[in-house]
């Protein structure tokens, strides 16, 4: 059974950083892309960075220039580095990738997620 597990969350202040790793386990055939969403009270679920089988990496217009994601597909492991945060950058960050178990048809998979806190 696939799994994805997050870590790296905490309370930081304003202007700080953080790294998130998003690391998965199983019988994993092939990785197609990798996604971080993120979540906030209140509100929808949003992207905020993805990365294709290719590497292209795109980001969302409210993180662009501030966040990196960074890892290896092939390593199935995965990072999002968070520079100059802002308390509007809390929420609850998940990770997710589209991939396919050995033997198994491509799907969907969702790390537990991880808190992120920006406040003084």
């Amino acid at each position: 059974q696939v799994q994805l597990v997050e870590s790296g969350g905490g309370l930081v202040q304003p202007g700080g950083s953080l790294r998130l790793s998003c690391a998965a386990s199983g019988n994993i055939g092939s990785v197609y892309s990798m996604y971080w969403h993120r979540q906030a009270p209140g509100k929808q679920r949003e992207l905020v960075a993805e990365v294709s089988r290719e590497g292209t990496t795109t980001y969302g217009d409210s993180v662009r220039g501030r966040f990196t994601l960074f890892g290896d597909n092939y390593e199935n492991t995965w990072y999002l580095q968070m520079n100059n945060l802002k308390p509007e950058d809390t929420a609850v960050y998940y990770c997710s990738a589209l991939l396919a178990e050995i033997s198994s048809p491509l799907r969907k998979y969702w790390g537990q997620g991880t808190q992120v806190t920006v406040s003084s």
